[in-house]
């Protein structure tokens, strides 16, 4: 019986070892089988102050403004230049409670409809045609559009289209229901359909956009009186002479009007009418001219008159031969589908000499670049786009862009004469530029936890095939990344001894490289080791240490885990400290 009982109790301990022996084994063969209840808060851990990484790249500066103010992260929206993509409908950020009795001038907005929550729905459905401008009391855009948008509505009224006009600060679900995102918002509906209206903010533009949406698309001059009427009132037109007011040439010419909001075209048969557009009344018909108020008046259509050769024909000749930049032509620029521009810095002085090589240049290249003059001088539009382009000193200076996503900038480095614009020209039709990248110097010293990363080492540091990256870009004005900073450093100090691991920041307003696109600052980005060719992973966690190590631990291509620090690893930190503090 004792026998027995000694069998039984050797084979039970033997289960007991067994069963233990098994959990050991399998959290060592498994490591991430627990990560879910993986105790991370020592990674939350004050740190002693003599550790602490001191801000290395953020401004502390009491005497600057305090940007943490402002909701959200900050956008480089300077002066609505953001990666030069001039888009001023972004939201604008009132200076102060916003005054009614503030503002000076008023405005005769009697026929602008306003539409609230409780009328809007049946009015859009009562009218078929119906412009909205969704706006803000305290935005300077809202306030410049008024006056315009007021005169427009004018205009137009007694026509088929209605000019309307909601206070999304007060109507903010309605303004919530058609996504609006910025100030002003134009939306034109049609039966109930609505899209936006991303044309100039002028008058004239207005009204011509909507009567181009409503009217007829080409309308006809019977007379010399209108004829001048129409060229005394409109910095471009098109005339077709032709031989009859209804027809195939005619069908051709309205469909060719519907492509293009910027321009009216106009059709006639009279011979005298022509001659007053600069077209030779024994010409043979069709003929079709571009007619502007600008260096080059006069452009004759030689080619087929159908739709695209018609529409071909406008985009191409409907810039001035050089387009000064200003708030009112930018949409004209950046909306063509001529996608290359040639950039003239200069200041209103300077520009002298160099304005007629340019435009000899400009002639050269009708229809596949755009040549734009920036004025320097200007403070208000032309400074903010040179300090976007790094353009210093008061001397001309060209460069070449692509008002595309992938916004390259192309330095030209020759004197300024036609020839070697000439060249960079046809270079840069035919993609033979090689892009230029802002960066500041490559530090002699990048031995921190967060390794400083600039243009000039993007490749060497973040697009390392053999690390797991993740990256900051920032601005040192920005208060998000200096709210972001002390956590940024503490993550990087835990993780410095994982070799595979890369924590890095870089200057956003000094550096840029193709792989590293900025919405706003801070922009946290991750690149995978061994799949750089990809587009990085936005970040978008909670700004904790905890929640970026959850998301590199998840993300990481090479696997990695911390242990949590014994009081021996923390001594011994502490003393190498002291003694680094006594050397």
């Amino acid at each position: 019986m004792a026998k027995q009982l000694l069998i039984i109790l050797c084979f039970s301990t033997f289960l007991i070892f067994s069963h233990f022996t098994s959990l050991s084994l399998s959290k060592v063969t498994n490591p991430s089988s627990g990560d879910d209840d993986e105790d991370l808060s020592f990674l939350e851990e004050p740190e002693d102050e003599t550790t602490t990484t001191t801000s290395t790249h953020h401004n502390s500066d009491p005497d600057l403004p305090d940007f943490d103010e402002f909701a959200g992260d900050e956008d480089e929206d300077d002066d609505d230049f953001d990666s030069f993509n001039y888009n001023d409908d972004e939201f604008e950020v009132p200076a102060h409670d916003y005054n009614e009795e503030e503002d000076e001038e008023s405005v005769d907005d009697k026929d602008v409809v306003v539409l609230v929550e409780g009328n809007f729905t049946e009015f859009v459905d009562s009218n078929r045609y119906v412009m909205v401008e969704f706006y803000a009391p305290w935005c300077g855009h809202c306030k410049a559009l008024a006056p315009e948008y007021a005169a427009a509505a004018t205009e137009l009224k007694g026509e088929a289209v209605v000019l309307a006009k909601v206070d999304a600060q007060e109507e903010s679900d309605l303004a919530e229901t058609y996504q609006v995102q910025g100030f002003p918002t134009v939306l034109f509906f049609v039966d109930g359909v609505h899209k936006p209206y991303i044309g100039q903010r002028t008058k004239d533009a207005i009204v011509s956009w909507i009567k181009k949406k409503t009217g007829p698309g080409v309308y006809n001059i019977t007379s010399e009186e209108g004829a001048e009427k129409i060229l005394a009132s409109e910095d471009r037109v098109v005339l077709a002479f032709v031989d009859s007011l209804v027809g195939p040439e005619h069908d051709e010419l309205v469909a060719a009007s519907r492509l293009e909001d910027d321009v009216n075209f106009y059709q006639t048969v009279d011979s005298n009418v022509a001659k007053l557009f600069h077209i030779d009344p024994d010409v043979k018909r069709p003929a079709l001219v571009l007619l502007k108020k600008d260096a080059e008046k006069v452009s004759h259509h030689d080619g087929l008159f159908d739709k695209s050769a018609i529409k071909e024909f406008v985009f191409a000749n409907k810039l001035p031969l050089v387009t000064t930049f200003s708030r009112e032509s930018a949409s004209l620029i950046f909306e063509s589908p001529i996608k290359k521009q040639v950039m003239l810095f200069a200041t209103s002085k300077g520009s002298t000499k160099v304005a007629q090589i340019f435009e000899d240049a400009a002639k050269l290249f009708k229809g596949k670049l755009i040549f734009v003059f920036v004025e320097m001088d200007n403070e208000d539009v032309g400074k903010p786009v040179g300090d976007y382009f790094g353009i210093t000193g008061d001397a001309p200076q060209v460069i070449g862009y692509t008002g595309n996503d992938d916004a390259k900038k192309f330095v030209f480095d020759r004197d300024l004469t036609l020839e070697n614009l000439k060249v960079f020209g046809e270079d840069f039709v035919d993609d033979k530029l090689k892009a230029f990248y802002k960066s500041d110097p490559i530090p002699e010293h990048n031995d921190g936890d967060v390794k400083i990363v600039v243009g000039n080492n993007f490749d060497d540091i973040v697009l390392d095939e053999s690390k797991d990256v993740l990256l900051e870009i920032y601005a040192p004005w920005c208060g998000h990344c200096q709210a972001l900073e002390p956590t940024y450093s503490k993550l990087a100090k835990h993780l410095r001894d994982v070799d595979s691991l890369v924590i890095a920041k870089m200057d956003g307003s000094t550096n840029e490289h193709p792989k590293a696109k900025a919405d706003g600052y801070p922009t946290l980005l991750f690149y995978p080791a061994g799949n750089k060719s990809v587009d990085p992973t936005p970040v978008d966690v909670d700004r904790t240490v905890v929640a970026f190590y959850k998301f590199l631990q998840k993300h990481a291509s090479i696997p990695f885990k911390l242990q949590k620090p014994t009081y021996t690893d923390a001594a011994k930190e502490s003393s190498n400290v002291d003694q680094k503090d006594e050397l």
